[in-house]
């Protein structure tokens, strides 16, 4: 993986510019650096190796050289429409899973709202960054990052303790080597002709079938254990609820056990598979 052979191998994508780098701290932290300096629409920044990538909530995402895949997109606004910012990461997820599944026949699933699971087991993840001038949205980045090979997953990469659920990487999951430079192409394939769909009803349901525990009871966790309120103190949330699907936001739709709807919008929220209360 180089600049020359990733140059030649997304021409055909409407990717404005690109910057590898064989090792660098976050893929989500220099694209932010270039769209300071003046990134176009649709820049892609690639790494070999992260040293201080992150993923939800801060979590650690370290990348091993060769054993990863990491890339940034830089979005700008316009022409992005600010609307649709929440089902942003749902893209990202959903660009992820059908190029697995057209390419490499096996079937992929988004644990709400940005994880990318084979086999029930973590594979990678989406992390959607903002920023705004006043009430005007200025840029998105676009942070994608898959374990592939078994060097992406080892004890000194990811340790044990600090996995909040059970990884797996591609190579593993397939069974067969991966070409990184052909799955990058693939997602980003899938990724620009999902764009302009963002809006629609087939964007949402595309989203909602590839759902992790659809018509399943889950438990909803933070990092401090079972969610027994919402973070903005009212209404409080169930601790359990049987997942149905997605709201127009991109936000989860869920039942409680007495049969109530209610909906999930916090990303602090961790979904976990659960028995049935009924």
């Amino acid at each position: 993986m180089d600049q020359t052979s990733l140059v030649t191998l997304l021409s055909g994508l409407p990717v404005s510019e690109l910057r590898f780098y064989s090792s660098i701290d976050s893929t989500n932290d220099e694209a932010w650096r270039w769209v300071d300096a003046g990134a176009p629409h649709n820049a892609l920044v690639v790494a070999d190796e992260q040293t201080a990538g992150r993923g939800r909530l801060h979590r650690r995402w370290v990348t091993a050289a060769g054993a990863s895949l990491a890339f940034s997109l830089a979005l700008l606004s316009p022409p992005l429409d600010s609307r649709w910012l929440p089902r942003l990461t749902g893209l990202g997820a959903l660009a992820a899973c059908l190029e697995l599944e057209n390419h490499h026949a096996r079937s992929a699933e988004i644990k709400w709202p940005n994880d990318i699971l084979l086999g029930g087991q973590k594979a990678g993840g989406v992390l959607v960054e903002t920023r705004w001038q006043g009430t005007q949205l200025r840029a998105v980045v676009v942070g994608v990052g898959i374990n592939i090979a078994s060097q992406s997953i080892n004890p000194q990469v990811l340790p044990p303790g600090e996995l909040n659920f059970p990884a797996t990487c591609v190579e593993a999951a397939l069974g067969q080597a991966v070409d990184r430079m052909d799955l990058l192409h693939g997602i980003l394939k899938e990724f620009f002709l999902w764009q302009p769909k963002l809006g629609t009803p087939e964007f949402l349901h595309a989203w909602e079938d590839h759902l992790a525990f659809r018509g399943c009871w889950v438990e909803l966790r933070t990092d401090a254990g079972l969610r027994a309120t919402s973070p903005q103190a009212e209404p409080a949330l169930p601790a359990m609820g049987r997942l149905d699907g997605l709201a127009e936001d991109g936000s989860l739709r869920l039942v409680d056990p007495s049969g109530n709807p209610f909906t999930v919008q916090s990303a602090e929220i961790h979904l976990r598979p659960a028995g049935n209360p009924l």
